[in-house]
């Protein structure tokens, strides 16, 4: 199989800006062995389609995304005592 060549400056300046809607965001969730329950989910912010196609014809796409990650059911024991805020409201 080939390898595709690198993606260049160039290609992303070729490339086309992609409009998309959400269809469906699911959290992906890990148990830790801690006990801790991580909730993960990958937000999608942008999309672009560049000029290249993989090896086996399919466009290639950019995704600009944002990860959210949540930390639940954390063991007593693991937590810190809440520190005071730095800042004072006005």
């Amino acid at each position: 199989m080939a390898t595709p060549s690198p993606i260049t400056p160039e290609d992303l300046a070729q490339s086309e800006d992609i409009d998309f809607e959400e269809k469906e965001e699911h959290w992906n969730v890990y148990k830790l062995k801690d006990g801790t329950t991580l909730k993960i989910k990958l937000i999608l912010v942008g999309i672009k389609r560049l000029r290249k196609h993989g090896p086996d014809g399919t466009p290639l796409y950019m995704i600009n995304s944002q990860n959210v990650v949540r930390a639940v059911d954390i063991p007593r024991e693991l937590m810190a005592k809440p520190k005071e805020a730095t800042f004072k409201p006005v």
